[in-house]
């Protein structure tokens, strides 16, 4: 397990909320939205992709069962999703003394 200092250092290409485009794997084509980035491990969870069956005890929250679940998906599977709606690679500048992230593509700022 990483602590907390490696985690800040950590730089990605996406963060949780983007739009990416799956590059490889079963969905490879499609597009959908991060819900969660792990950083030490270089992978996140993309809404609705990667599903897996998990079998569940039953609790509070679950009555058990079978259930199925988001996968994580490795960040060198994402690529991601400018403003103008084209995958593109990106890059860091720094613009006002903040760092943006800025496509390869279209020049353009990433919010």
């Amino acid at each position: 397990m990483a602590n907390k200092k490696d985690i800040k250092n950590v730089k990605l290409h996406v963060k949780a909320g983007d739009t990416v485009l799956i590059i490889a794997g079963d969905q490879k084509g499609e597009k959908g939205k991060i819900v969660k980035v792990f950083p030490t491990e270089n992978k996140a969870i993309v809404e609705g992709f990667n599903m897996v069956k998990r079998h569940v005890k039953p609790n509070a929250q679950v009555p058990g069962g079978i259930v199925e679940k988001e996968a994580p998906i490795h960040l060198s599977n994402l690529m991601l999703i400018d403003n103008s709606g084209e995958a593109s690679r990106t890059s860091r500048q720094v613009l006002n003394g903040k760092k943006v992230r800025v496509s390869k593509k279209t020049k353009e700022v990433i919010e």
